[in-house]
């Protein structure tokens, strides 16, 4: 295999841990993110061009000479970015709009799920606010309420009682959600332990590719309102070897045939968030892209280099490359977030330290920055830096990580202090 350019889109602690990989390969010539963010400067050419550019991100690949583009976030996939490649002829990593729809929409997930027999909680679907509250009377609370469309991972709300569940229906449905709120799915809620496991498609063949285990809630005791993650670890205890399989034939297999036999093969990795219930894994949703934080410590227990698998899902080449080889290393990820997260994040305020050289074992992606001319680093969004560390336990890698925040001086962001208590407390 020769060395290639390659190009990757996104600008988030997602594709930082991507590009930090990335980086890292032989196989890799020259290494172009879009539009990148000032973390990743250093790992390559930063081009200012969005993710949802579609037309100026093709002219991209085409200029750089682009072997292979590397699609990170969702809203790439949504804008139809894989098929604009497909039309030029370019190898792209990720799916089509079709395909994409596993995430773009959790109504058509919700139904490709009973077309195809994959395990879900029960649901309904409404469009209109007193539909949707006489929903309620089907489930018992706690009430899961979610904006059918994309909303950076804020559209989910766990309400403990009906008043509670009717406000987020007025909510996404009232317009706090653009577009993505035009519906709303109102969906069982699963008891059980969540888990996060990711299998690469090459539009026939499919491989696992890691699991971890994330933090929604934005504070500690899992209290407080519902995030993008605020942490991640991996491995996970949960994922023991019967529920990895359950998980592979029952959710992810069914799905890759699913979408293909609906005339979308899937070229990519499709991340599977699921309860571990007492009657199996159960479907929570489906993301089409790595997921974010959970990248973050996939990236750093992988001891393979990423280039081949996610070049042969581009290429159909899938069953000419051998199983991962994962670190038996624990890795963690502490998300640092600005005031105000997840509602209405207070940007722009300075960040020291984050450059600081915190041992091999530790490494901080950016995830919301921005960089002054002077070089000043900034928040400028509401997950700002990924905190990450590997230790032979999940222990040792925490305590390494906590110790790399202390010496961050961000009085203005704040953090969850109790990342990985399920593993720990066992």
């Amino acid at each position: 295999m020769s060395p290639m350019n390659i190009l990757l889109v996104g600008s988030g602690g997602r594709e930082h841990a991507l590009a930090w990989k990335i980086a890292a390969s032989p196989l890799t010539s020259r290494l172009v993110m879009a539009p990148g963010n000032p973390g990743m400067a250093g790992l390559g050419e930063v081009r200012n061009v969005k993710a949802t550019d579609v037309p100026g991100l093709v002219a991209l690949a085409r200029e750089v000479e682009a072997d292979l583009v590397v699609i990170g976030p969702e809203v790439a996939v949504e804008a139809g970015l894989a098929d604009a490649l497909d039309e030029a002829e370019i190898s792209c990593f990720g799916p089509v709009a079709q395909a994409g729809q596993l995430e773009s929409s959790k109504a058509f997930t919700k139904a490709f799920c009973d077309r195809h027999g994959l395990p879900t909680g029960g649901y309904v679907i409404a469009e209109e606010a007193v539909a949707a509250k006489a929903a309620l009377d089907r489930f018992a609370p706690p009430y899961v309420i979610k904006a059918d469309g994309l909303a950076a991972g804020k559209g989910v709300v766990i309400a403990q009682d009906r008043a509670a569940a009717e406000a987020a229906i007025d909510d996404a449905l009232g317009g706090r959600f653009g577009a993505a709120g035009a519906r709303v799915v109102i969906e069982e809620y699963l008891e059980g332990e969540i888990g996060s496991l990711f299998a690469l498609c090459d539009g026939e063949r499919s491989i696992l590719f890691g699991a971890a285990q994330d933090h929604k809630r934005a504070y500690d005791g899992e209290q407080g309102p519902n995030t993008g993650g605020m942490g991640t670890y991996s491995p996970a205890p949960v994922f023991t070897p019967q529920l990895i399989d359950q998980v592979r034939t029952r959710l992810a297999e069914p799905a890759f045939a699913g979408i293909a036999a609906e005339g979308a093969p899937y070229r990519g990795v499709l991340f599977v968030e699921l309860m571990a219930t007492k009657d199996g894994p159960k479907l929570v949703e489906f993301n089409v892209r790595f997921g974010d934080p959970e990248c973050q410590v996939l990236m750093l227990r992988l001891e393979s280099d990423i280039v081949p698998y996610l070049l042969a899902c581009a290429t159909g080449m899938l069953d000419e490359v051998p199983p991962p080889v994962w670190s038996r290393d624990a890795a963690i990820c502490v998300v640092l977030a600005a005031r105000g997260y997840p509602e209405a994040p207070e940007t722009g305020s300075i960040i020291r330290g984050a450059d600081q050289d915190f041992g091999p074992d530790v490494v901080v992606f950016h995830a919301g920055t921005s960089q002054d001319e002077d070089g000043t680093l900034r928040a400028a969004g509401g997950r700002v830096l990924n905190v990450c560390a590997r230790g032979a336990t999940l222990a040792e890698a925490r305590d390494k990580a906590y110790a790399a925040i202390a010496k961050i001086d961000w009085p203005e962001g704040f953090h969850r202090t109790d990342i990985g208590w399920r593993a720990l407390s066992t």
